[in-house]
């Protein structure tokens, strides 16, 4: 089964702008980072609330991204459909590792695998035992 397709991967459907191509009128590589940005914050938000809210609680918490891997497999155009789908793959004591697509309809343009951080004043530390059990994918021992 495809884990991206499961309950718990979070989906943002997005449309493609003329602002997001380059001169060839397909997606600029760079513009995949900001819609997996967004999948991330939206995912977050889902699960936490607001990340301003948790940084504006006097905790000082923020979310760095610290690895990204990416695999450009085909590209999106200008007025496309996509939809980014963001789950958790793993916790760990400050990270989370989340597995991101870009896609279009059930076509997969883009695969991420990202790491990032809990800090709090430029030190990692660990991720809220809230965030901890929200990310954990029910059935799962990983809590």
């Amino acid at each position: 089964m495809d884990p991206m397709t499961g309950a718990d991967a979070h989906r943002l459907p997005l449309r493609v702008y003329y602002e997001d191509t380059d001169f060839s009128g397909f997606v600029y590589h760079a513009s995949y980072l900001r819609f997996m940005e967004r999948g991330r914050t939206e995912l977050l938000r889902a699960l936490a609330g607001d990340q301003s809210d948790l940084h504006a609680e006097g905790t000082g918490l923020v979310f760095v991204v610290r690895k990204m891997s990416l695999d450009f497999l085909k590209p999106a155009r200008m007025d496309d459909l996509i939809e980014v789908r963001t789950r958790s793959s793993e916790l760990r004591g400050a990270s989370m590792h989340l597995a991101q697509e870009v896609r279009r309809g059930e076509e997969v343009l883009v695969r991420a695998e990202v790491v990032v951080a809990c800090v709090r004043n430029g030190r990692a530390i660990r991720l809220p035992d809230a965030l901890r059990r929200a990310l954990t994918p029910p059935g799962s021992a990983s809590a």
